[in-house]
């Protein structure tokens, strides 16, 4: 077995694990309509990345059986017949699972489905033959349909690419013009009768089964008004017809939670090897209906949330077949709208605000006499009061050496400019007790003879004096201070008391 077998082997296994199947009829049906999706002769499960070459098929019909199938033909002459009775509502009575009208747009939805899978592959069973003819026009004219039409109208002869007024229905003039320059200048070769007949046949086909899905579409959106009138109202018919489609039916629609309902139509697909990023995991039906894609990319995994939870709600009140005039699907509708415009609001301007005004009351002021010292003995001094004050325009010395910028200011200068001396304030005076006081007062007191060294005087003074009467005399030179200094003791003594006073009339 070669590489290139091995690995196809490995993803056709990867395609069996990982593919839920193309069919929306084998997810969640009831038993009873599990095989009304498929197709007669079966078509196999082919991932949609895996490039499958059909260039060696014969004919178109060889490949692409749902058009010739049985299943197909009665369900396109059902819709036929009901598309020409008029439906109401009224006629709804019971399980909308047990109407035959709502079979038939079950399997009608999965059939649409089965023609999307068809039509890609029809288209590249055409690109795969046109190429030999014209090779670049895959890459010029990338959807499947236009691409199918282009092959059909220009054929073998290219020339048609100018002034067509078919293919200008078709592609736009910018397109026409690029198709009809690379044209001129491809390397393709003519193509053989057989296969012109074959390609043919093939666009016709491909025409044909999109038509045969428009039809089904316009059924189903009209009778969806009938059978689920709330949630075609929130989401849409089409997109309503799939998700009960792929639940189940109506019912179990209305029992299934919100989280799982937004899951409903998700497609696990085999990458075989490419990159992810372009898979978007966890999206649905609901994620791709045209509510939520209105919106912003990055709003609508929220989005989908929202719409799937109101979807649950108007599945409910179907089920039990109220409000038949979609009141309460326009109501949920209404409130979508509403939180998708407030979600793409700008945010408010933020406005700059006063500080508001202090809520702090007047603080309590402790008033009294014992309060009023105290203030006064914290007050400044004169001696800080005069550290503080500095002189104009003159440099200061600093006090420290170590604490630069700190100065007496105008303390111990001359020429402060005051004409009387600092008046001390006996307030913020430093105070002494009176025993303080007394021990400073013996202290500063004479006793016996006086000495340079307590008494801060001449060394060289003496108490012999000569006179003229007796010669040398000693005499006391302090004599005259010490009874000056006993006289104010006595008298103007800060410890002095009144020891006796005499009233008025004693003496006399």
């Amino acid at each position: 077995m070669s590489l290139a077998d091995e690995l196809l082997a490995d993803l056709e296994e990867a395609g069996d694990e990982g593919e839920d199947g193309l069919y929306l009829g084998e997810e969640g049906e009831s038993d009873g309509e599990a095989g009304e999706g498929q197709v007669e002769g079966g078509l196999e499960d082919i991932p949609e990345e895996m490039e499958v070459d059909y260039s060696g098929a014969e004919s178109v019909s060889s490949i692409a059986k749902l058009r010739n199938s049985k299943q197909f033909s009665e369900i396109m002459d059902k819709i036929a017949i009901y598309v020409e009775k008029q439906r109401k509502n009224s006629e709804v009575s019971g399980p909308v699972e047990a109407d035959p009208e709502y079979k038939l747009i079950v399997a009608a939805n999965n059939l649409t489905v089965e023609i999307e899978n068809e039509l890609n592959i029809i288209h590249k069973f055409v690109r795969d033959k046109y190429s030999k003819r014209f090779p670049e026009l895959e890459s010029l004219v990338p959807n499947s349909l236009d691409y199918v039409r282009t092959v059909k109208e220009l054929g073998n002869n290219l020339d048609k690419c100018k002034n067509n007024e078919n293919l200008q229905q078709i592609l736009t003039n910018a397109t026409i013009m690029v198709v009809s320059v690379t044209a001129s200048t491809t390397q393709g070769t003519m193509l053989g009768e057989d296969e012109l007949k074959r390609l043919e046949e093939a666009c016709d086909m491909a025409l044909e089964l999109n038509q045969s899905k428009h039809r089904i579409y316009e059924y189903v959106e009209s009778r969806m008004s009938f059978i689920a009138p709330n949630l075609s109202v929130i989401v849409g018919a089409s997109t309503a017809a799939k998700i009960m489609g792929i639940a189940g039916g109506l019912t179990n629609l209305s029992k299934m939670p919100a989280c799982n309902l937004m899951l409903l139509g998700t497609q696990k697909r085999t990458l075989s090897g490419f990159s992810s990023t372009a898979v978007l995991p966890h999206t649905g039906y609901i994620y791709h209906c045209d509510v939520v894609q209105t919106l912003p990319p990055d709003l609508r995994r929220k989005a989908a949330r929202l719409v799937s939870a109101k979807c649950t709600l108007a599945s409910r009140v179907d089920s039990f077949h109220e409000s038949a005039d979609g009141k309460v699907g326009y109501d949920l509708k209404e409130e979508i709208e509403k939180k998708f415009d407030k979600w793409q609001e700008p945010p408010p301007v933020k406005t700059v605000k006063p500080l508001p005004a202090p809520l702090d009351g007047q603080r309590k002021k402790r008033g009294g006499r014992r309060y009023r010292k105290m203030k006064e003995r914290l007050g400044l001094t004169e001696i800080r009061k005069h550290a503080n004050r500095m002189t104009f325009a003159e440099i200061e010395d600093d006090a420290y050496q170590e604490d630069l910028g700190f100065s007496l200011g105008q303390l111990g200068k001359s020429g402060s400019g005051r004409v009387r001396q600092a008046q001390v304030n006996e307030a913020t005076k430093a105070r002494i007790s009176k025993s303080l006081q007394r021990k400073l007062q013996k202290q500063n007191m004479t006793y016996g003879g006086r000495s340079s060294v307590r008494d801060n005087s001449s060394g060289t003074s003496s108490s012999v004096a000569f006179t003229p009467l007796q010669g040398l005399e000693i005499v006391n030179p302090h004599a005259a201070e010490k009874k000056v200094a006993e006289a104010n003791q006595k008298y103007f003594s800060n410890m002095a008391e009144f020891l006796k006073v005499k009233k008025e009339g004693e003496g006399k």
